[in-house]
């Protein structure tokens, strides 16, 4: 038999991918991109992660890029598959996390014809992608491979969706690489700085509000010193709680689903907010009321790195354009004017700290002390990934989000990130421990992928939070239609996660109790691989803040 040898096209994207510094794929493979899946294999600079289906497959991306600040790199087929992985770009783009899916499309010959599988992924993904298109030429490759880094990452970072045409990826080429592209590095105005300055003198309570597109290692902290120097209280955006150290002086908590009441006061009544990488999204702001939309007595100012979010929901009265370093950097090297110094950091900082300590409950396995123990027994920079749930309040609310990247959970309330992601980290990061967290319903909607972490030698633990129900809904459920006469759709009948576990190849145990968990926790610390911890709890312990069934229905 002779051997073909791999196609030019389909070799010069998988060179193009490594200029632009690629280290990792995530795919299902598909008959699309065969030429694809043989240039990869003929390489050993990017490691292929073969997953078990797309909707996993870009949720790994996503983390990917979340954690790297490099675009997550996912390859699917053309039809079915690029419709699983969608769930993944949609999280990409309102999480803003850089992210590339490249879908094989059919042959330029049967396009427009609804040939076999066939999408206008153009028109599909343009929506929810910040720049969705089809490479026709082979010629073009380097040139739309860098645009679509650059892309992802400018700005607010988000994900980009590229067509591969069967018939194009056997095509010769002799165009090379185009060099590795970075994200712009825009400092701020030092006129808008010597503004913000200001404003910050004449503020008797303001408020910052960090984390979000752009942030990174040094972000988290120049603003820390910035902070902790002016003792302004610091809170987080949804599900950015590693933006800031926990163990600072100054942090106060996170805002979102179930934050310190207390927290939400000190905002609301705040006169000047200071928000920094933040969209101020629905969910960072409850429905935007946390701060209030507009407030005569109350100024804004906003720092984003793209110009689309300055003034497109929250009025700023000053708005600064900057990269989230860059920003942050200048504004703890700031020394021009009298020192200003506020208490509100420090009693901020307290009133979290009782806030986020666990007292004990009476539930036989009370999640409170569960976190409570995890944090006394993992190490700080544990990586805890989630999906969506009411499960993942306990973490937001007692887990200590250490160090950075700590936290991988999708801000557009995703079900079915937590296993993914956790599998994305493990391989990232594997001198370090990652923690997926899950609720029955999140867990079932991508644990396929336990397949892949077993497959790919991932050492990760997974905690399932079992309630035998959709939790969340059943508690909007309870508090719209009270009775248990009035529970619909939102009763699961589950499996044996534990059992289900060691089929794919893992070490499980179970849990009912505190003290079973923290046996089972210790026992899972002690050994690699995959290992899972299936928690049943009661439903009346519906959430972190308090809510129960019980209490919902006697209101």
């Amino acid at each position: 038999m002779t051997t073909r040898p791999t196609p030019d096209a389909a070799r010069l994207l998988v060179d193009c991918l490594i200029e632009q510094g690629c280290e990792r794929i995530f795919t299902v493979p598909g008959e699309s991109f065969l030429q694809v899946l043989d240039a990869l294999g003929q390489q050993d600079r990017i490691d292929l992660v073969t997953c078990r289906q797309e909707g996993g497959v870009a949720m790994m991306a996503c983390a990917d890029g979340a954690m790297t600040q490099r675009p997550g790199v996912a390859f699917v087929t053309r039809g079915p598959g690029a419709t699983n992985a969608s769930i993944g770009v949609h999280v990409a783009m309102q999480d803003s996390q850089p992210m590339i899916l490249f879908v094989g499309d059919v042959d330029s010959e049967m396009r427009d014809r609804e040939g076999f599988q066939e999408v206008d992924f153009a028109a599909f993904f343009g929506p929810i992608a910040k720049w969705a298109a089809r490479i026709d030429s082979a010629d073009r490759i380097p040139e739309y491979v860098a645009r679509a880094y650059a892309t992802a990452i400018s700005g607010r970072p988000g994900p980009v969706v590229l067509a591969l045409p069967e018939d194009m990826l056997s095509h010769d080429t002799s165009a090379k690489p185009r060099p590795r592209v970075e994200r712009p590095a825009q400092a701020p105005c030092p006129d808008a700085m010597q503004a913000m300055m200001a404003l910050v003198a004449d503020a008797a309570s303001p408020v910052a509000i960090v984390g979000g597109g752009g942030w990174n290692t040094k972000a988290r902290e120049y603003f820390q010193l910035f902070a902790e120097r002016l003792g302004i209280p610091v809170a987080t955006a949804f599900r950015r709680q590693d933006a800031i150290s926990p163990s600072s002086r100054v942090y106060a908590g996170n805002l979102g689903y179930g934050p310190n009441p207390k927290l939400v006061e000190r905002v609301k009544n705040a006169d000047l907010i200071l928000a920094v990488g933040a969209r101020l999204g629905e969910a960072t702001t409850d429905g935007y009321t946390v701060p209030p939309l507009v407030a005569e007595d109350r100024k804004l100012i906003h720092i984003h790195p793209d110009p689309n979010e300055l003034n497109s929901v929250y009025p700023a009265d000053l708005a600064i354009c900057a990269e989230m370093d860059e920003f942050a950097e200048s504004a703890a090297l700031w020394d021009d004017g009298d020192p200003i110094d506020f208490d509100a950091g420090a009693e901020a900082h307290a009133e979290w700290e009782a806030w986020a300590t666990a007292h004990p409950a009476d539930y036989a396995l009370d999640m409170g002390q569960c976190v409570q123990f995890m944090r006394d027994t993992l190490p700080a920079d544990t990586i805890i990934c989630n999906g969506a749930g009411n499960f993942a309040g306990w973490w937001h609310r007692y887990w200590r989000y250490e160090g950075f990247p700590t936290q991988l959970a999708p801000t557009c309330g995703a079900m079915g990130y937590g296993v993914p992601a956790a599998v994305a980290a493990a391989l990232r990061h594997t001198d370090r421990t990652v923690v997926a967290v899950a609720g029955d319903g999140d867990f079932l909607m991508n644990g396929q992928e336990l397949a892949t972490a077993v497959q790919h030698g991932a050492n990760l633990i997974v905690i399932v939070v079992d309630n035998s129900a959709y939790g969340t809904i059943r508690m909007h459920q309870e508090r719209e239609f009270p009775g248990e006469e009035r529970i619909s759709g939102t009763r699961l009948a589950n499996p044996d996660f534990a059992a289900l576990a060691s089929a794919f190849g893992g070490w499980s145990a179970s849990a009912a109790t505190t003290e079973e968990f923290k046996n089972a926790l210790i026992a899972a610390e002690g050994r690699s691989g995959l290992r899972l911890i299936h928690c049943k709890i009661e439903i009346e312990q519906l959430a972190a803040s308090g809510a129960t069934v019980s209490g919902l229905r006697d209101r």
